[in-house]
């Protein structure tokens, strides 16, 4: 086990700093290589959790992640990440998740950045009860 890695019941990794969320990228890394993604697709998805997981801490002081293995019907796995938070939630998630759009003074990148390197993005925010982003990549 990775320093600052917290693992509850049910796989679910606690995110509230630096160190969960490098540990929380390891995990993820793991989960792909044994999946078989090749080096490509585990960049893509480790950025991807980065990304999540960082925002769950800069925005809403912390979260969870859930990293689970999908098959699809015709045989093919998949690598399912569940990112939760309990921060303020987005007033517009269409704007945040447009490219350039930014809170931090960033590139504006993130949410739109992410949604292009996995294979289906679901968001869902609420003001007052957090955001709720799936992602999930296929093995290639």
């Amino acid at each position: 086990m990775i320093p600052g890695d917290e693992v509850l019941p049910g796989g679910i990794r606690l995110v509230r700093d630096d160190d969960d969320l490098l540990a929380g990228r390891h995990a993820v890394r793991e989960a792909a290589l044994q999946l078989g993604f090749d080096l490509v697709s585990q960049t893509m998805i480790v950025t991807a959790a980065s990304e999540l997981l960082r925002n769950a801490v800069v925005h809403a002081g912390g979260g969870t992640v859930t990293i689970e293995t999908v098959v699809h019907p015709d045989g093919r796995l998949g690598l399912q990440l569940i990112v939760r938070d309990l921060g303020p939630g987005m007033a517009d998630v269409a704007t945040a998740m447009a490219d350039g759009y930014s809170t931090t003074g960033g590139l504006g990148h993130g949410l739109s950045g992410t949604r292009r390197m996995v294979d289906e993005f679901h968001i869902r925010s609420e003001l007052g009860e957090g955001t709720i982003v799936t992602v999930l990549r296929w093995a290639r």
